[in-house]
C-alpha cells in the first residue's frame, strides 16, 4: 500500500516539474515543446473575486469608493472605465482623465483596486468597469447610484398650536445609504437652545434615520420657522404658531393643522353670498308687489 502511494505521488511530481532532456544533453522546458508551464496553467490566470459590493448607493457630495479585488494579478495592469462613454478613468493607479474627482487606491502587496470618487453628482451615476489587461481582457461591472439625501418633517407644512400645548415635530432623513452622524433642530436661524428655556428634548435614533422635538407647554414666543437639518442632506422646514386663545377656529392640538378650516371658508362665503342674494330679491319683489297695489286703490 505504501508503494503504491509513493509512485502516485511521484507521478504526480513528475507532470508538474517535468523537463525533456536532449541528445546533446540539453534540456527544455514543457513550454518551449508546445505544453503549458505551471505559470500558464489556468487556475493562475487573474480572476475577480466576488465578494465585494458591486451595487453601491450613494449621496451627492459625499465621498463614496467601489471597491475591486483581483486575484493572480501577476504583471497585469487593472483600469477603471466609465461604461457609458467608454472612457478610461484610471490605469493602475494614474489618473487618465481631466476630472481629478476620480483616483484609484491601491496598497502594495494588496488585491484590492479601489475607485474613488470625490463630490459624486446625479450625472455620475451608471456603470462602472473594473478591467484586466488580460488576452482577452475580463472585466467585472459595477453599479453607482447617486442619491439626493433629503429631510422630511412629518404633518403638514404650517402648524396652528393652542398656548399651553405641546409642539411636537418628528424629521426623517430620506434616500441616505448611511444614517447621518447629526441632525440639528433650528428655530429661525438660530440652533434651538436646550438651556434658555426648560421642557425641550430631542430624542435622535441614527439607524432609524429620525428625530424628534417635543416642545412642552408652547407660548407665543415659540412661535417660529422650525427646521430639521441632517448632516449630509437636504433640510426640511415648517412654520408653527401658537395662539392665545384668539381664533379658536384655527387653532389645533399636536400635529393636525387647520386645513379642514381652509377647505369650509369658501362655502361659508358662497353661503353668505347666496343669502344676500336672495334676501335682496325678496326685498324688491316685496316692494313691487306694495306699488301694484295701491295703483289699483287709487
Amino acid at each position: 500500500m505504501l508503494a503504491k502511494m509513493q509512485l502516485k505521488l511521484i507521478s504526480i511530481w513528475l507532470m508538474t516539474f517535468q523537463w525533456i532532456s536532449n541528445s546533446d544533453g540539453s534540456i527544455e522546458s514543457p513550454s518551449q515543446t508546445g505544453n503549458l508551464n505551471y505559470w500558464e496553467q489556468p487556475f493562475s490566470q487573474p480572476y475577480f473575486d466576488n465578494a465585494t459590493r458591486r451595487d453601491v448607493t450613494a449621496t451627492v457630495g459625499q465621498m463614496t469608493y467601489l471597491h475591486c479585488r483581483v486575484r493572480n494579478l501577476g504583471d497585469r495592469s487593472v483600469s477603471w472605465i466609465r461604461k457609458r462613454d467608454l472612457h478610461i478613468l484610471t490605469v493602475g493607479i494614474l489618473t487618465y482623465t481631466n476630472d481629478q474627482r476620480f483616483q484609484s487606491l491601491h496598497s502594495d502587496g494588496s488585491d484590492e483596486w479601489t475607485l474613488r470618487i470625490t463630490s459624486p453628482q446625479i450625472k455620475d451615476s451608471g456603470t462602472y468597469e473594473c478591467q484586466v489587461s488580460t488576452e482577452p481582457k475580463i472585466s467585472q461591472g459595477f453599479q453607482l447610484n447617486v442619491v439626493i439625501s433629503k429631510a422630511k418633517i412629518i404633518g403638514n407644512t404650517e402648524m396652528y398650536i393652542r398656548s399651553g400645548s405641546d409642539i411636537n415635530l418628528t424629521c426623517v432623513v430620506l434616500e441616505t445609504p448611511d444614517p447621518p452622524s447629526f441632525i440639528y433642530w433650528y428655530r429661525d436661524r438660530d440652533v434651538i437652545n436646550y438651556s434658555g428655556r426648560g421642557g425641550i428634548s430631542v430624542v435622535t435614533e441614527k439607524q432609524t434615520r429620525t428625530s424628534r422635538l417635543l416642545i412642552s407647554k408652547a407660548q407665543p414666543p415659540d412661535t417660529g420657522n422650525y427646521t430639521c437639518a441632517p448632516s449630509a442632506s437636504d433640510s426640511a422646514s415648517v412654520t408653527v404658531h401658537v395662539l392665545n386663545g384668539e381664533h379658536p377656529a384655527a387653532m389645533q392640538h399636536g400635529n393636525s393643522s387647520n386645513s379642514a378650516v381652509t377647505r369650509l371658508l369658501p362655502i361659508f362665503l358662497l353661503f353668505r353670498v347666496s343669502f344676500h342674494s336672495g334676501a335682496v330679491g325678496h326685498r324688491r319683489v316685496r316692494a313691487i308687489s306694495c306699488r301694484q297695489t295701491d295703483q289699483m286703490n287709487g
